[in-house]
């Protein structure tokens, strides 16, 4: 789904466990980390791909969630030229997504990369809320930025059962802009 502007509709997940501490996946086959994340199909809504993704590329499934929160708007970012495939249509210049926070619920053992018949990720780890700034490609950092600032707010919410020590201590997170 691609919009006008050629923008390809897309949700990104933000999974912590009860430390506060992310889920951080490594794409198979090449050194890149990046947090779960992939394109709406044709009927969905953002919740409903938020789910599809999140079980094709962890394996795990509503019940093994719960969802804090999501980004009130559309976030964009705009590929490098080097990566737009000019030869196809629509065209595609980049992404607008709705993030999601989610916070897991059941037994990380149920995380299961290969639940999908291309698996998008071959390794993953929890790491340090703002870790992320650091290692993500460069086009997709200022998207990362916005959607974590914006939802890591809510892990200080009384109703939400994670530690926040992570997201507070930031490291500066301002350093990684």
């Amino acid at each position: 789904m691609i919009d006008s502007k050629g923008y390809r509709s897309n949700v990104g997940i933000i999974l912590c466990n009860a430390q506060g501490h992310v889920f951080w996946a490594k794409r198979s086959r090449v050194n890149s980390w990046q947090f779960p994340q992939g394109g709406m199909e044709a009927g969905e809504n953002p919740e409903q791909a938020m789910f599809r993704e999140l079980r094709e590329e962890t394996g795990l499934d509503a019940k093994h969630v719960k969802i804090i929160g999501r980004t009130r708007y559309w976030l964009r970012y705009r590929l490098p030229e080097k990566y737009i495939r000019r030869n196809s249509l629509p065209l595609c210049v980049g992404q607008k997504q709705i993030w999601y926070l989610l916070q897991l619920v059941g037994d990380e053992a149920n995380v299961t990369l290969d639940r999908h018949n291309k698996p998008e990720f071959d390794d993953w780890q929890w790491v340090e809320y703002w870790e992320p700034l650091k290692s993500v490609v460069y086009f997709k950092r200022k998207v990362y930025r916005k959607a974590m600032m914006e939802l890591g707010a809510l892990l200080m919410l009384n109703s939400v059962d994670v530690d926040a020590t992570s997201y507070l201590s930031n490291d500066n997170m301002s350093e990684h802009q």
